[in-house]
């Protein structure tokens, strides 16, 4: 090494901790369907991930093997765990550019009277750029949930004004949220002209009016019966990729991790294979507020919320996860999308051109805004019936 050279250790690679977002994103997206199957869904996982993964820092013993395995994350051997979260983060800030607004904040909010490990601080702030706010959660709760709720609306542009109801801090000492915002335009715009109403079938049965935008030129592959097409936003390096299940499929029916991975891949890459299409997508605005306590639980990660958890890295005075809200929304129209996320996870202390070929999204189809890069997914939606007026 020539004199003068400072050795810098080698990024680490953000990939599989998108990959672990992927199909936890998929997991919870199936049990959730199977609870309702005839609803519009949409979430974050990459919000999702990231509020449970500030809890998750702060997990140790059998609670943090059962949030590993929930929230599928890479063993430490195969990468180290900070790094690859502030590499996770890293990689989801790049996605900002020109015509793509992206914004995403973490924090922790901790009542004054607990304490709150030091260490655990400085991995928050490592893995997830998460600072602390001192707030009296034990003592004015209502008046932080106003706060969180102010920061997030803040974060969220209005999308997201109230992610906690009055009274649902009760007996919570600490509250770490996630916040997401994403304004994309689409890399070539939807004609509004075009836009016209057609025949959507609902998940219910019946068939309804929707409005479908249609147009362009895009990369579309078929595997297993499903058809998936890459609508790119300005820029390229973030994409939604619409999926249109099999004919006849089940109504909860998802791709499985591998067969999706290897679809984003033959859209995502220049590689010969993917077939030009045009769609006929319709125009959606979903929005969801939920808690998520018991999907989590159905999916492994149940012991967090019991009193046999164990989040003595978070502090030795934190008990269990006594809350989990998520909201979302996602808008799809002719010049873009606008999505926005929110997480709260709530800790218990231990005191308390010519057409090509079409494929017409009019059945329950699914959506994942992700990043062609990395394969990020910012958010997940399955769209029963675009008619929500």
């Amino acid at each position: 090494m020539a004199h003068g050279v400072a050795f810098r250790e080698p990024a680490a690679d953000p990939r599989p901790y998108t990959a672990a977002d992927t199909a936890f994103g998929l997991d919870l997206l199936g049990t959730w369907c199977r609870t309702d199957p005839q609803a519009n869904l949409v979430l974050s996982p990459s919000s999702l991930a990231s509020g449970l993964g500030m809890a998750y820092l702060g997990a140790r013993g059998g609670t943090a093997q059962a949030m590993a395995a929930t929230l599928h994350l890479p063993a430490a051997s195969q990468s180290p765990l900070e790094a690859g979260l502030q590499a996770r983060s890293a990689a989801l800030r790049a996605l900002a550019g020109p015509g793509v607004a992206l914004q995403s904040s973490d924090q922790v909010w901790a009542d004054p009277t607990l304490r709150t490990s030091g260490s655990y601080l400085n991995a928050v702030a490592t893995g997830y750029g998460a600072g602390v706010a001192r707030v009296p959660l034990l003592t004015q709760p209502d008046q932080v949930v106003q706060q969180i709720d102010q920061a997030i609306s803040t974060a969220t542009r209005g999308h997201i004004p109230q992610l906690l109801a009055p009274g649902s801090l009760q007996d919570i000492g600490w509250v770490l949220t996630d916040a997401l915002y994403l304004n994309a335009a689409w890399a070539t715009p939807f004609e509004a002209s075009e836009t016209t109403p057609g025949p959507f079938t609902t998940a219910a049965g019946p068939r309804v009016s929707a409005e479908f935008m249609k147009g362009g030129q895009y990369r579309a592959v078929t595997s297993g019966g499903w058809t998936a097409v890459w609508l790119p936003y300005q820029g390229s390096r973030l994409g939604m990729m619409a999926l249109l299940p099999p004919t006849g499929a089940s109504g909860c029916a998802l791709p499985a991790t591998s067969a999706l991975s290897a679809m984003s891949g033959a859209l995502t890459s220049n590689r010969p294979g993917a077939a030009i299409r045009s769609v006929s997508l319709p125009r959606v605005n979903l929005s969801q507020n939920t808690s998520m306590k018991d999907l989590l639980s159905q999916l492994g990660m149940g012991v967090a919320f019991t009193p046999a958890a164990d989040f003595t890295g978070l502090s030795r005075q934190a008990a269990f996860i006594g809350l989990v809200r998520h909201a979302a929304t996602l808008q799809v129209g002719e010049k873009g999308t606008v999505a926005t996320a929110a997480t709260a996870v709530g800790v218990v202390p231990s005191s308390a051109v010519e057409m090509s070929p079409m494929v017409t999204f009019d059945r329950p189809y699914l959506m994942l805004v992700m990043s062609r890069d990395t394969g990020e997914p910012l958010f997940m939606a399955r769209v029963a019936n675009p008619d929500t007026h």
